[in-house]
């Protein structure tokens, strides 16, 4: 069944959001942007920037068991604050490149951020090793870092199971490792070479991968997505694309149907409360939506939208309304020198 989703609220931040997080009375919500940190109440549209990274602030998760939120930025920091003063508790210099992903365990005891730049290892423009590991996972209440893991760089998304047991993490080839939090073990591997984004050509200018990632409801399915491959890396006109495996045994079990899908890269997942569907975003290249509905057992799309801007994340809040959040290009400065508001904050309702 097709369903409704209309847009009941908006308003624009400074600079794009790159990563969010809703606080625990799921009000107020704090926004990983260009220029820095913000704390933002949605339905008044009012909004502080607290704090910033030495770079962009790409992350944001809330730890309501601590009464802390976290977030990562492109200098490799993840810094602790208060929820409720907005204070500073901790800064943790976890990589040396950026932090490309943040995610925190539904138990909340473990923070994981994930890093990596491309660059070729040789001729035919295969990645080189990693020079630092590319997954750290962290003690959400100390900040000490627990295990160092290694993947084949860059590492652009990451994700804990809703038991909060396993982790993991997909890179810009299309591979995807997973890990047991406990012992730090990988116990599954897969690729799927439709993320690979390189078609015919290939070259240094590479824009391919998995850019976000959700658990299924049961934990037994991985969900993934980013941009099917095209003939020209730069042209940015592959296909919007998921799939969902079954990551134990490495099998593909559903992904986007042809006739569904448009054109462009997809950074943002989120499962539907009622855990029966799931919702993919990002950019519009070529195509009627950039966000779409989709039923979980079947992939069919029950539901679009078409927001005018790239999306980087969703949430729902806990009246099951979907909050979006992005950025609209980076336009160029007024007369006054200044540049006009690019982040963009909407909420929607999805009904029958």
């Amino acid at each position: 069944m097709q369903k409704n989703i209309k847009r009941i609220h908006d308003f624009k931040l400074p600079t794009a959001i790159l990563g969010a997080c809703l606080l625990e009375n799921h009000s107020q919500m704090i926004a990983a942007c260009m220029d820095g940190i913000y704390r933002i109440d949605i339905e008044s549209k009012k909004y502080d920037r607290i704090s910033q990274h030495d770079s962009y602030a790409s992350s944001a998760v809330s730890l309501t068991e601590h009464q802390a939120f976290v977030t990562a930025g492109y200098d490799g920091k993840l810094k602790w604050f208060s929820a409720s003063d907005n204070a500073l508790v901790r800064q943790v210099k976890a990589h040396d490149f950026w932090s490309w992903d943040m995610a925190a365990s539904k138990d909340q005891r473990w923070i994981a951020s994930v890093t990596g730049q491309y660059l070729p290892g040789d001729y035919k423009y295969t990645p080189a090793q990693e020079t630092e590991p590319s997954v750290k996972i962290l003690d959400a209440a100390s900040g000490a870092v627990v295990h160092s893991l290694s993947h084949v760089p860059s590492v652009q998304s990451v994700a804990f199971s809703h038991n909060s047991k396993w982790i993991a993490a997909g890179n810009l080839m299309g591979q995807v490792r997973v890990w047991d939090v406990s012992t730090g073990e990988q116990i599954s591997m897969f690729e799927s070479k439709d993320f690979t984004s390189w078609g015919i050509i290939k070259s240094h200018c590479y824009l391919g991968g998995i850019f976000a990632m959700e658990f299924s409801p049961d934990d037994q399915h991985l969900i993934i997505c980013g941009m099917g491959d095209m003939r020209d890396p730069m042209a940015g006109n592959g296909k919007q694309l998921w799939q969902r495996w079954d990551w134990q045994s490495s099998k593909l079990i559903l992904q986007t149907n042809d006739k569904q899908s448009g054109e462009g890269l997809m950074e943002a997942l989120v499962l539907h409360p009622s855990g029966t569907s799931f919702l993919m975003g990002g950019r519009l290249r070529g195509g009627e939506w950039n966000a779409a509905l989709f039923d979980l057992a079947s992939g069919e799309r029950i539901g679009t939208i078409k927001s005018g801007y790239r999306i980087t994340q969703m949430l729902f809040n806990d009246q099951d309304k979907l909050i979006v959040v992005g950025g609209q290009g980076q336009p160029s400065k007024s007369d006054e020198g200044k540049f006009p508001d690019f982040g963009r904050v909407e909420s929607y309702e999805i009904n029958d």
